[in-house]
């Protein structure tokens, strides 16, 4: 959702994009054209997500500054703001917010940077389409997610059935019915490291083998237990998470990893089992919270500054 006002001679807008699950997936870097290259998988489209609000005051030399609480570094959120602030712009200020954990498969930066990207954009009178273009391309080259930008542009359950941002890639919402537990269990995990290692992209590439749904989006319980079965195919998952993973699925859940995060997300069976779920992880001590599937993808209605 997004918002603009102008107050004097300050110039103000907001913009959120939700936040992202990869269930599962397979890098796709081949195309000449960058905005081309991405992933192809599915995930889930969470309500809780990234808020930028933009400020520009005066005029002269572009002064920009982003804040994010006490983040003290978001190189893709920066990019995507110096790419997109003309000169003479004046002073420019980006604050940030993220309702999830960055750095956790909760694709907080692909969500940071298209808020931004878009709140820029209401600014300074920039299509949507180079926007999110902007922004896609800062995390593709940042070290972020190889996806996660494309996937936002609608709700539910997605299928990046090609690779890239739309209309270069080709993504699939449907609706999602279940409620989502996401939680979790340590310090991030390195995604660009991760996908530079050719053992785990072979082990990424078979295991979505046995996992691709073809041309047509999975169903819901399709997306749950590809997703499942990917998880432990990979074998990304520290033990403990795989530990934990185990006995949730035995309290009557579908549970997997987030992609890359060592963190979680469970979707219970019926209302009963995700009141042992609850329990289960209140027990052990994991941190944890419900996020609503959203129903529509970032900037989808007007909001106020």
């Amino acid at each position: 959702m997004t918002g603009r006002e102008r107050t004097g001679d300050a110039r103000r807008a907001y913009a959120r994009a939700p936040g992202h699950i990869t269930g599962f997936f397979r890098p796709d870097v081949a195309a000449a054209d960058p905005r081309a290259r991405g992933s192809v998988g599915a995930g889930l489209v969470l309500t809780p997500g990234a808020h930028a609000r933009v400020s520009v005051a005066g005029h002269g030399p572009s002064r920009i500054r982003v804040r994010a609480g006490r983040l003290t570094s978001l190189p893709i959120t920066e990019d995507v703001a110096a790419r997109l602030v003309p000169r003479g712009a004046g002073e420019v200020h980006i604050e940030i917010a993220h309702d999830l954990p960055v750095g956790q498969g909760f694709s907080m930066s692909a969500a940071g940077a298209l808020a931004t990207a878009l709140a820029l954009a209401r600014v300074f009178r920039i299509s949507r389409q180079h926007a999110t273009e902007v922004a896609h391309l800062a995390e593709l080259f940042g070290g972020g997610g190889l996806g996660g930008v494309a996937a936002l542009g609608g709700g539910g359950l997605e299928y990046r059935r090609r690779a890239g941002i739309p209309p270069y890639g080709a993504v699939v919402h449907r609706p999602f019915p279940f409620p989502v537990i996401v939680g979790v269990t340590g310090a991030p995990l390195p995604s660009p490291r991760i996908l530079r290692d050719p053992r785990m992209v072979d082990r990424i590439d078979r295991a979505w083998e046995t996992t691709r749904p073809g041309r047509r989006a999975p169903t819901p319980v399709e997306f749950l237990e590809g997703s499942e079965r990917f998880t432990d195919d990979v074998g990304l998952a520290p033990s403990s998470l795989r530990r934990l993973l185990k006995e949730v699925r035995r309290s009557q859940a579908w549970a997997a990893q987030a992609m890359f995060g060592r963190s979680f997300f469970v979707v219970p069976r019926t209302a009963r089992a995700g009141a042992g779920v609850v329990r289960l992880l209140t027990r052990r001590r994991v941190e944890f919270r419900v996020a609503p599937v959203s129903d529509d993808g970032a900037g989808s209605s007007a909001q106020p500054f």
